[in-house]
């Protein structure tokens, strides 16, 4: 109980100073993951939307392996990316393992499925309630799907938070690629499985710290978006009656 409360005071005291070594690991993982949802929410909005109006032989199968995707381990993307970037690998000629776009790109393989099916989710729940309109007005499948996607901008940017909150607390991955390499490639996650390991248990308490507090953040930024949508459509239902 000693050590915890003397590590505690001590990681409290890195948080309030604002220890170079803390703000350099929470800034790189902020901009890893920011770069990466990024990349990859711009083309899994994309894809989900096609996916939620769209009709095709095979689609259900197409579906399957989607949401086989979302339970896809982290150290399984980074052992796929690993292989890509190795030197005997297809990409190996970028020079990009063990570097912060290496991480990136675990990260962004990562959130991908994930943005897709949620958005297609979304989409085509959006598709049985207003489809059908669209089509009687001329809109084709791509229109649809933008159109649609407008329409549901919120529930999405929902699906963008919940994204970031995957990234930005994943680990095996960006171990695998990264290499956990001091002031290259050490992130918030990585750096407290290392500390931990070590020993150093202030500085690994005050990173769980700040992660625990953007995940937090992330959750109150969804909740706080839910309650505006249910009291804007109350509003908006309340005008009509």
């Amino acid at each position: 109980m000693n050590t915890f409360a003397e590590s505690a005071r001590l990681a409290w005291r890195l948080l309030a100073g604002a220890d170079p070594t803390l703000v350099a690991v929470v800034l790189r993982s902020l901009a890893v993951s920011t770069l990466a949802c990024a990349i990859a929410c711009t083309a899994g909005l994309a894809l989900g939307a096609w996916l939620g109006v769209a009709r095709f032989r095979g689609r259900g199968l197409a579906l399957t392996v989607l949401n086989t995707l979302l339970a896809l381990p982290s150290v399984v993307v980074g052992l796929i990316v690993y292989l890509l970037l190795s030197r005997s690998g297809p990409l190996g000629f970028l020079g990009w393992l063990f570097s912060f776009q290496a991480m990136v790109l675990a990260q962004a393989v990562l959130v991908l499925p994930v943005c897709t099916a949620l958005t297609r989710q979304v989409v085509e729940e959006a598709e049985r309630a207003h489809g059908e309109q669209l089509r009687s007005l001329g809109a084709g499948g791509v229109l649809r799907s933008l159109l649609l996607a407008w329409d549901e901008r919120y529930a999405l940017l929902t699906v963008l938070i919940a994204c970031f909150g995957r990234a930005i607390s994943e680990v095996g991955a960006v171990m695998v690629v990264g290499g956990n390499i001091e002031g290259f490639t050490r992130v918030m996650t990585t750096a407290i499985a290392l500390e931990t390991s070590k020993g150093d248990l202030p500085l690994a308490l005050a990173l769980g710290a700040v992660l625990l507090g953007v995940v937090l953040l992330l959750n109150v930024l969804i909740a706080a978006l839910a309650r505006w949508r249910g009291a804007a459509a109350g509003r908006l239902e309340g005008a009509f009656t």
